[in-house]
């Protein structure tokens, strides 16, 4: 079998057999095939697509390419959740607790952030003390004892999507469909989960900016993940503005704690409930999705999620001060507010400006070995829709010093808004659910 060959064959638009996806992937991963290769695959790929059962097979190639992570000896049935990415995206940080707290145990391997999107190990590695790096027994005893466990995704897992996704990154093929379905699910298949809900955003702060490319994207993982005895659901999220009103790792995880009290924004609520709901659904707890959402509701209502996060915090050697007294967050230096120079509506809120602002200002990477500064971010002070009167706060901007980067953040803030006179209807927040 040669390299070029299979290139070739994908190049006119023909189909890869499972012994040629397989190939390929040893292949790249024990660096039999070089870069350059593996980069012209990907370009035919991303102009020409793979159909779902190629998909399939490249998901469960990259998945067995390492470490598979072995949850068997987690009672019950075990679900993951997974995001596509966004800004302001806490909802992990609320639901692992929440769902946690309704008796589903949840083994979460997350990741760090990079660029505007922010990363769950970041903002609870803003706890001091807090540990995400856990040994495999460690993970799995926490999972059994108090139902949840976060932790940093392990050095072996998946490497050849750690591979592809460089080359992607630097050959102009990260936004191909099936790149990016069989690298979210490869990864969560060699998480070892039963079952996966899947936050598909969309929007100016997603990689999926359409409704029709979002719906084919969720379609084809639902899809894959049947294929290989995974149920896993998919919901279509609004990213066209942030969600919730937190940029920036310390001011995100105090709107956690504030929303796991029940006294957070609403949108961060809703998403929470809906995707709790169905990974309840999943785990066989409930038999309707209503129920699920009653169940999660009760458990913010209780306090019972709140002291589910407690609990993880506390095995996760955090100190807990900091969650019983969120005052005790490190604060920036400086905050500069944006305010509005017109009477109107909020009839515009780009995301993605909201994100690079804050990244700008030291909340964000741009490359995986830069330093995040926990304290800093944007906090919104008005959501798309919203009346505004002249003067009003619009967003404030935690940062630490002015320079160049702050101009920038500042620039980016102001972008971001658009005021018109006439009021508009609210966007949906919850756009489908794919089964």
């Amino acid at each position: 079998m040669r390299v070029y060959d299979l290139i070739l064959k994908k190049r006119d638009n023909n189909e890869l057999s499972k012994k040629e996806i397989d190939f390929l992937i040893k292949g790249f991963t024990q660096e039999d095939i070089p870069d350059y290769q593996i980069s012209a695959l990907a370009m035919a790929i991303y102009f020409n697509g793979m159909n779902e059962r190629e998909t399939a097979d490249l998901t469960m190639a990259m998945a067995e390419s390492g470490d598979q992570i072995d949850l068997s000896k987690i009672a019950g049935i075990k679900v993951d959740k997974h995001s596509t990415g966004g800004v302001g995206d806490t909802t992990s940080l609320v639901l692992i607790p929440l769902v946690a707290a309704a008796g589903v145990p949840v083994a979460k391997m997350s990741g760090r952030g990079l660029g505007h999107t922010g990363g769950t190990i970041d903002k609870l590695e803003s706890i001091p003390n807090f540990k995400t790096n856990l040994n495999r027994n460690i993970f799995i005893n926490n999972v059994n004892e108090i139902n949840a466990a976060i932790a940093g995704q392990t050095g072996n897992l998946t490497p050849a999507d750690k591979k592809l996704y460089s080359l992607r990154d630097v050959t102009a093929t990260v936004d191909s469909i099936p790149l990016i379905a069989s690298s979210i699910m490869s990864k969560k298949i060699a998480g070892g989960a039963d079952g996966i809900v899947l936050d598909v955003k969309l929007g100016s702060g997603a990689f999926m900016k359409d409704i029709k490319e979002a719906e084919k994207l969720a379609e084809i993982m639902v899809n894959i993940g049947e294929k290989l005895n995974k149920k896993t659901i998919a919901v279509l999220t609004d990213m066209e503005q942030p969600l919730g009103k937190a940029v920036g790792n310390n001011l995100e995880v105090i709107e956690a704690v504030n929303t796991l009290k029940d006294q957070g924004p609403l949108d961060l609520r809703e998403i929470c409930l809906t995707l709790g709901a169905n990974m309840l659904l999943i785990a066989e707890k409930v038999n309707s999705f209503k129920k699920g959402y009653e169940l999660l509701e009760d458990k913010l209502k209780t306090g019972e999620a709140f002291d589910k996060f407690k609990e993880i915090v506390e095995k996760q050697g955090g100190d807990l001060s900091y969650i019983e007294n969120t005052d005790k967050f490190k604060k920036s230096q400086n905050r500069w507010e944006l305010k509005s120079q017109k009477n109107g509506y909020l009839v515009q809120l780009k995301a993605i400006n909201i994100g690079l602002a804050a990244m700008l200002v030291g909340a964000g990477r741009t490359t995986k070995s830069d330093e995040i500064l926990n304290e800093v971010g944007v906090i919104l002070h008005k959501k798309y829709g919203n009346r505004i009167s002249k003067g009003d706060k619009i967003a404030t901007l935690h940062y630490n010093k002015k320079d160049d980067n702050f101009t920038e953040a500042v620039q980016k803030l102001k972008d971001s808004y658009l005021i018109e006179n006439k009021a508009i209807k609210p966007k949906d927040l919850i756009y489908k659910i794919i089964k």
